[in-house]
């Protein structure tokens, strides 16, 4: 199992939370009104490592691990990649909120956790009350839109997509390179993450049933992600709660998509409270300025608490 240790969380309880499917490893702390923060790849709920004590004093912050990565179980995958599925992965999430005492909580997630946390959203509505999405678009979108600058730059989208098990023997093979990639190439400098966080998500991508799982949650992206999107936009459904939606300044989000209103007017498409903008630092912001993270969260948390979803 990888290393769950981390200075930062010293004030936080953990947990192995059994949810129904599998158990997710969970670190929660502070009081007042409930906050679950989602992580990316290739990250685990450490990238939350500064931001989480610095929220944990208007809110009580969950952080967990998703299912298949981290420390959190892996379970049998699938034909039709529906085990990763960010349906099946939402519903972990209000399972483990629920087992903390929570039927209501905000939310937020960063890259494929903002994936999770838009469709959990849409799927349970009863029960989140806001919702910010970081350095994220829907997946359909994205899946829409794909040109040679995001297939060349964001490269896991297709490559760990690919069928069984070609991306899990280069995961498992050099995890290394897969984190040194990532994070040195999406905008934030290297420096941001130090050598034990490093270590810990690479770690997390060595283990071969976390290596085939996180590969799978891509292959659920490339097919039942974009058709449960395609539902929901087909049928009219919309996330009811308030939506934060903050990107890079300069990157991807904040470029190529300038000819359609950029991330703001293509999130309208999907809710109708939407506000947000810009931040400086690449596409790993949480880890690069958690400061800033934790205070424009913390503002949109706290002024939205008047207005749960229905």
């Amino acid at each position: 199992m990888p290393d769950t240790s981390a200075v930062p969380f010293a004030q936080f309880a953990s947990a192995e939370i059994d949810t129904g499917e599998t158990m997710l490893f969970t670190r929660w702390a502070g009081t007042g009104p409930p906050l679950l923060l989602l992580h990316g790849f290739p990250q685990t709920h450490l990238m939350w490592r500064d931001v989480a004590p610095l929220l944990a004093s208007d809110f009580t912050v969950v952080c967990a691990d998703l299912r298949g990565y981290g420390a959190s179980g892996c379970p049998e995958p699938a034909p039709d990649h529906s085990t990763y599925a960010k349906r099946a992965m939402a519903k972990d999430l209000v399972g483990l909120m629920q087992k903390l005492g929570f039927e209501q909580f905000m939310v937020a997630g960063h890259d494929r956790g903002g994936r999770v946390a838009y469709r959990l959203a849409l799927d349970h509505p009863a029960h989140a009350t806001a919702l910010a999405l970081l350095d994220i678009l829907p997946t359909k979108t994205v899946w829409d839109r794909i040109d040679e600058r995001f297939a060349l730059g964001y490269w896991p989208w297709t490559l760990l997509a690919q069928d069984a098990p070609f991306p899990e023997r280069l995961l498992a093979a050099a995890p290394e390179a897969v984190i040194d990639q990532a994070l040195g190439g999406w905008g934030s400098p290297a420096s941001v993450f130090p050598e034990d966080v490093r270590k810990a998500y690479a770690d997390a991508l060595r283990e071969p049933r976390h290596a085939h799982a996180i590969c799978e949650e891509y292959r659920a992206a490339a097919t039942l992600d974009r058709q449960h999107d395609q539902a929901d936009e087909d049928s009219g459904r919309r996330i009811a709660c308030p939506v934060l939606a903050l990107w890079a300044a300069g990157g991807a989000l904040d470029t190529w998509y300038a000819d359609e209103g950029g991330p703001l007017a293509l999130w309208r498409r999907w809710a109708d409270d939407v506000r947000g903008g810009p931040v400086e630092g690449g596409h790993f912001f949480p880890e690069e300025a958690p400061g800033r993270t934790a205070g424009t969260l913390a503002h949109f948390f706290l002024n939205t608490q008047a207005t749960p979803s229905a």
